[in-house]
Formats: C-alpha cells, sequence, structure tokens
C-alpha cells in the first residue's frame, strides 16, 4: 500500500443550510488538494446539519433528507471530487423508496459514489432508522471502514469493521459538550465562543476539559491503538443549532498517537500521511493475531444485564 495522504477538518455548519455547508466543504476540499491531498474527511450531518434533527417532525426530515446516490448533495460531492481531484468524506440524513430516514455518510470520488454508511446506533430522533451492516471498501490500495459517532462507543462495532479488513476508520461525529451521568460532562455557554475573540482562554478551558477533549483523550486513542489501525475523527466546531461543539478532529495512528489535530477556534483542516508499515509494529497487530475466539465466541453474543453474575461456558 503506497502512503496515504489525509486531511481532516473541523467547520461550523448551518443547520438545514446545505448550499452554504457545500461551499465550506468546496473551499476545503480546494485547500487540501492543494496541499497534495488524496482524501479529504468531514463530520457527521455536515451538510444537513445534526441536533436539528432532535427538533424535526418527521415530514421536515424527509423534506431535509435525499437519496443516495443520485441527490443533490451527492452529485454536488463528486462534482467537487472532480474538479479537484480528491475523494471527499461527508454526512448527511438520507431517505429510501419507503420514506425511512437515515444519518448517513458518504465517500466520493470524481467517478460517484464509492460507499455509504448508515449509523448504526441512530438517537438524535425517533424518526431515524438504524443502519443493519458494516461498511468495509477499497480505497486507493487501502482497505476502509466507517463507523458514526455513537458506532464507536460499541467497540464491537469497531473490533468487527477492522476483523473485515478495515485499516484505517473513518469516524464522523458530532460530539462532546453535553450533559452525561460522567463526572465533569456538561454544556458549554454559547456566550464564551461568541467572545472567543477577545477571550479565547476561558474558551479553550471548557473545551479541553473534561466537557469536551479530556473527555475524548480516555477513548479514542485506545480504538486505534487496540486495533492497530489508523482513525481518522471529524467533529464540527462552533454552533450546532443549540449546541456548542468545540472540533479537535484528528488524525491518529496505530500506536495511539497524534499525528494532526485541529486546534484553531475556528474552521479548521489538518493533514497527515499515513504509512502501511505501521499497521503491522503497532502492538495491536500482535493481540489480534493472539486471540483465541473460542473462549468467548459465546459470551460476546449474550444480551448484557448488569446484575448478572459472571457465568463460565465451555466454549
Amino acid at each position: 500500500m503506497n502512503p496515504l495522504k489525509i486531511s481532516v477538518v473541523q467547520f461550523e455548519h448551518k443547520s438545514a443550510d446545505k448550499i452554504s455547508n457545500l461551499q465550506v466543504i468546496d473551499q476545503m476540499s480546494q485547500r487540501a488538494a492543494a496541499d497534495g491531498a488524496d482524501v479529504i474527511a468531514f463530520h457527521e450531518c455536515c451538510i444537513s446539519g445534526y441536533t436539528i434533527a432532535r427538533s424535526l417532525s418527521k415530514s421536515e426530515l424527509l423534506e431535509l433528507a435525499e437519496i443516495i446516490p443520485g441527490g443533490p448533495s451527492t452529485t454536488t460531492l463528486t462534482r467537487l471530487a472532480k474538479k479537484h481531484d480528491i475523494v471527499l468524506f461527508a454526512g448527511l440524513l438520507e431517505k429510501d423508496e419507503n420514506d425511512k430516514i437515515y444519518n448517513s455518510y458518504v465517500c466520493v470520488d470524481k467517478n460517484g459514489l464509492i460507499a455509504c454508511h448508515r449509523k448504526l446506533h441512530p438517537f438524535i430522533s425517533p424518526h431515524l432508522s438504524p443502519g443493519n451492516r458494516y461498511t468495509v471498501f477499497d480505497l486507493m490500495g487501502w482497505k476502509c471502514g466507517i463507523l458514526i459517532c455513537y458506532d464507536n462507543n460499541i467497540i464491537e462495532n469497531v473490533r468487527a469493521t477492522n476483523l473485515l479488513g478495515a485499516d484505517i476508520i473513518f469516524m464522523p461525529h458530532v460530539t462532546m459538550c453535553t450533559p452525561s451521568t460522567r463526572p465533569g460532562a456538561g454544556y458549554i455557554d454559547p456566550a464564551l465562543w461568541e467572545n472567543r475573540h477577545e477571550d479565547p482562554t476561558s474558551l479553550r478551558i471548557e473545551f479541553d476539559g473534561l466537557k469536551g477533549r479530556e473527555w475524548l483523550m480516555k477513548w479514542l486513542p485506545s480504538r486505534a491503538y487496540d486495533h492497530a489501525m489508523y482513525v481518522i475523527f471529524s467533529n464540527p466546531i462552533g454552533m450546532d443549532h443549540d449546541q456548542l461543539k468545540n472540533g479537535c478532529s484528528m488524525i491518529i495512528d496505530p500506536f495511539g498517537d497524534i499525528l494532526a489535530e485541529c486546534r484553531k477556534l475556528d474552521n479548521d483542516m489538518v493533514t497527515a500521511v499515513i504509512t502501511a508499515s505501521k499497521l503491522k509494529d503497532a502492538g495491536g497487530y500482535r493481540y489480534k493475531k493472539a486471540r483465541r475466539p473460542e473462549l468467548y465466541e459465546k459470551i460476546i453474543s449474550q444480551e448484557h444485564h448488569s446484575s448478572q453474575k459472571v457465568a463460565w461456558l465451555d466454549p
């Protein structure tokens, strides 16, 4: 596998304003191509907006969603891929012929759609249907996968996608800065975003603390490390409807090390080169080779009960 140059973006999307969001995608793709990138990755629902789905009826969501492929956004992405000679990853709401709605993420090149992943665990709206398959595909000699946001918190999804061959997993998110049962979680005051030019320090403290990046660092690098794979994490910055998000889009290598990360309090893009040698040099490669599935194949399929006593099962 030849080295692959990947750019990852954070930007403040506008809810339900596809034209504006696609203009930003166009501009960022031009910048990435000028930097020699082969691939550029944007965040979950970057075209349609994400949190706004929480307040929309099914008919309103259907109006916002599109057929994939052949809808106007994937057609535009294909045109941009050809214009800039780059592969694009971007997220939007999808609808099918039966009016089912999905949170989807597409990979597009100059010839059209390469892959489309439907989020396996959508929760922002009861009108969204879950996807029912893993997504693994070839891209420029590399085997890639896609898991959207909460999909990545269920570690079986990551392991399964990796075992199906993915050496790179694109992980588009809209995450952090929301309430949770974990200590330190919560919203961040939008006024800090509005005042970021005068007082960047106060915003950075919030963005980098337990509400944001510090929580992300508890688990995201381990996804790359445990599976000896590259993680392409993308996340918006700024206001997503009524919630403030902190960006931190980054590229992580199979050692769990951050190769590049967006750190501006604004729209930003970073680029890194990934190489195949790390895939086998990293510890996760050895761990996968040492697995003994016969010990836990029956356990892993059991329904989880928090009060369940430990049971020893014969392989």
